[in-house]
Formats: C-alpha cells, structure tokens, sequence
C-alpha cells in the first residue's frame, strides 16, 4: 500500500505542476497548452470515475500534453490492480509535441505501465483488437473529423469489455456529438450522467456554456442490431 500510495502521489505532484506552470514545451501556438488540454476539473472526474470502476487496462486515443493520461494513470496508481496497462495512441506525439507529454508521464513513473503507439488510431486501433487486447474503458480525444471519430467508436466498442466504460471529450463539436448519437441510439450506450458533474468549463462551439466529456456504459452483454432496426442520428 506504501508503494501505491507513493506512486499515485508521485503522479499527483506532476498533474499540479503541469497544471500551475505548463508543459515543459508546446508547439509555439499562443495559447496551445489551454486550447488543447483537457480541463484540470475534467481530469480529476475522470481520475474518479475510473479509481470507481477499479480499471486495470486503459486505451486512450490523443496524448498531447498528457493532463488525461495523468489523471488515468493516476487513477491505474490508486486502483493497484496485478496487470494495469495504459495504451496511448498518439501518431503526432513525437513530430507536433516534441513528445512533451510522454516525457511528463515518464517523469510521473508511468511509463512502467504505459506504451505510446505513435500510428493514427485507425491503424492501431485494429491492431490491438487483432492482438486480443481487452480493456476496462477507454478514453477518446482524438481526431475530430467525423468519419475518424466514428472509426474509434467502431474499434473501442469491440476492445473494450461489455460494461465497460468509453469516455469522448469534446462531445460539445457537433462532429464529435454525432458520431456517438450513432452509438448511444443504435447500439444501447447509455449516458452515465452523474460522470461529470458541477458547472460548465467553457464554450463549446455552438456558443453554449455547457462541459464537454461525456461518459457511456456499454451494453452487457454485447449486441448486433438488425439493419432492419436502424435509428436516424
């Protein structure tokens, strides 16, 4: 318990430094940390929602400055499951961020647990549902296209167990939104609506106050509909 204790808290002195002072580098973008980061508020309601579910295998799709993937490796920390396993999928970690946030989790002690594959997520994603890999939940912030955001949903339900947890930051873009309405009304993901509670953190795209993470438990167990059954989104 000392050792889990001290790694969590060793996670936790990263996520405030990155949070007080910034990523030790960015892409020269005035204001690129605050644009692309997901909110220290959101991170800890993600932190939270995972220690909760007990997870102990976490896909991430986006590293970037890596505020999520400290607070799910934070949350990997507290829960001390045998086998815990955090893969992150980033294909411009290395060439955008100068790998800014991989050396943050590396400095947290995360990288014993965690591995960056740096192919776009339509590649690897495929590949770890060809290897077998299973996992607890997964957490998307990835492209915001809607055909490749709608590509992760397609690989993630079929990765992550049935039950499991998929969190989408950004559902605030219409692009975003979209892609999940297909899954929450054709393929029984249901909104866990108490995930990420309090006001709203910014501005979405349409001019609204409102949060911008949204979390889905997956059907138990598993299902295909009917073609016959489809429901406009």
């Amino acid at each position: 318990m000392a050792n889990t204790d001290e790694g969590a808290a060793r996670v936790r002195e990263v996520r405030r430094r990155l949070s007080q002072e910034g990523p030790p580098r960015t892409r020269g973008h005035k204001g690129d940390f605050e644009a692309v980061t997901v909110p220290e508020q959101h991170c800890d309601q993600l932190r939270d929602l995972m220690v909760s579910e007990g997870v102990e295998k976490v896909v991430e799709v986006g590293l970037a400055y890596a505020s999520s993937a400290l607070a799910i490796g934070e949350a990997l920390a507290t829960v001390n499951r045998p086998l815990p396993q955090h893969v992150i999928i980033d294909p411009f970690q290395e060439r955008e961020y100068s790998n800014a946030g991989w050396d943050l989790l590396c400095s947290a002690g995360l990288d014993s647990i965690a591995t960056l594959l740096l192919a776009p997520s339509s590649i690897a994603l495929p590949q770890l549902l060809t290897e077998g890999f299973v996992a607890d939940a997964a957490f998307v912030d990835g492209s915001h296209r809607f055909h490749e955001v709608f590509v992760d949903l397609y690989f993630l339900r079929k990765i992550v167990r049935p039950g499991g947890l998929i969190v989408v930051d950004d559902d605030w873009w219409p692009s975003v939104h979209t892609a999940v309405q297909y899954y929450e009304r054709n393929l029984g993901w249901a909104v866990i609506s108490d995930a990420f509670p309090g006001e709203a953190v910014g501005v979405g795209p349409q001019g609204k106050q409102e949060a911008r993470c949204k979390a889905y438990r997956l059907p138990d167990p598993s299902f295909e509909p009917s073609f016959e059954d489809f429901r406009a989104f």
